[in-house]
């Protein structure tokens, strides 16, 4: 009598591991792991290049009062790369929220046109010696004052007004933008060689440009100003989602956007003020932290963008200050590397 055998039970086959995922910014283990790591990579990367500028090619002994000092006296640049660095970063993300474009930065509202005609109308009207006669904190201070109220009467016309729009308002500040650009080149070409000579230098995105009593008034303002941003992170989120779902959710959209657009006026304007023009400077760095965030919650993006901001300008500043030797005019780089990405980010698929 043959034998039955019972069929075994198949195996089934071993589950799929899923990656274990939330409702937070950082949904994985694995995103908030590689968003960390970058933290740590930028973070080394910020205190080697920082540490390099205070102490590479230091005539003194290491250690020594000489080598101190002067460190502490190359510390002044230092400060000024991280007051640049929070200022453009956080209102290029800060502005590209409120306008929805991640191409735009607060450049094309005229801050570095109304500054070199600023510079210019000083050297056209009363010289060489007078503009030098007038540097110092008041000048700073008339300057970031005229960049801030310029600022404003265009974003409390054209955004408080019975027609109000942001895409009117973007294109007339590029219109006077291009209009006071016309101006300076006129005066330009109705200056002298040597006085042409002394307007350039002051035209070049240049941490030399800043002077350390400029310091006082530009921190605080910058700390606020950013201060107030990033505490405002969850509202930034809101404001993202566009005109109609943050009313939706109870948002005074029109009120919200005037108000980020004044402290991005004001970190503009201390940056513009204390270094001069530095035109792809923000979208560089914002399009990089994006990248590195991987997520659009402001609250990871914006100290993101603030320590990459940081890097660039120290690694700039350190090529050039010590390869080339050209007084730390760290536009020339930031230019280039920044319009070269501007025009990857705008050829590759045509999004960001």
């Amino acid at each position: 009598m043959a034998e039955t055998t019972t069929p075994s039970p198949r195996r089934s086959a071993p589950a799929t591991a899923r990656p274990e995922r939330s409702s937070r910014s950082l949904p994985t283990r694995r995103s908030r792991i590689r968003y960390w790591t970058i933290v740590g990579v930028l973070s080394a990367l910020a205190a080697g290049f920082g540490f390099g500028l205070l102490t590479w090619d230091n005539p003194m002994p290491v250690g020594s009062d000489g080598f101190w000092r002067i460190a502490e006296m190359r510390s002044t640049n230092l400060v000024v790369i991280a007051v640049v660095a929070i200022c453009q970063s956080i209102a290029t993300v800060s502005f590209q929220t409120v306008t929805g474009n991640r191409i735009i930065t607060p450049s094309i509202m005229g801050f570095e046109a109304l500054y070199v005609a600023v510079q210019t109308a000083g050297v056209y009207f009363i010289g060489v010696a007078g503009v030098v006669a007038l540097q110092g904190l008041p000048q700073f201070m008339l300057q970031t004052a005229v960049m801030i109220g310029f600022a404003m009467v265009l974003y409390g016309w054209l955004l408080s007004g019975r027609y109000a729009n942001l895409q009117v308002m973007l294109l007339i500040g590029i219109v006077i933008g291009g209009g006071l650009a016309s101006v300076s080149t006129f005066m330009q070409r109705l200056l002298t060689p040597s006085e042409f000579d002394v307007l350039a230098a002051r035209l070049f995105g240049n941490i030399a440009n800043a002077d350390a009593s400029y310091l006082p008034v530009a921190i605080p303002l910058c700390l606020v100003a950013a201060g107030l941003l990033l505490v405002s992170s969850r509202r930034l989120d809101i404001v993202a989602l566009g005109r109609d779902a943050s009313t939706s959710l109870g948002m005074n959209h029109r009120k919200e956007t005037i108000r980020v657009l004044f402290l991005v006026s004001i970190l503009m304007a201390v940056s513009t003020a204390l270094v001069g023009p530095m035109t792809f400077l923000g979208f560089l760095v914002a399009t990089l932290a994006y990248q590195f965030a991987d997520t659009h919650d402001h609250r990871y993006v914006l100290p993101l963008s603030a320590l990459t901001c940081f890097v660039v300008l120290s690694g700039a500043y350190f090529v050039m200050r010590n390869i080339f030797y050209a007084q730390g005019v760290v536009s020339i780089i930031i230019e280039l590397v920044g319009g070269v990405v501007f025009l990857f980010v705008i050829l590759r698929k045509g999004r960001l």
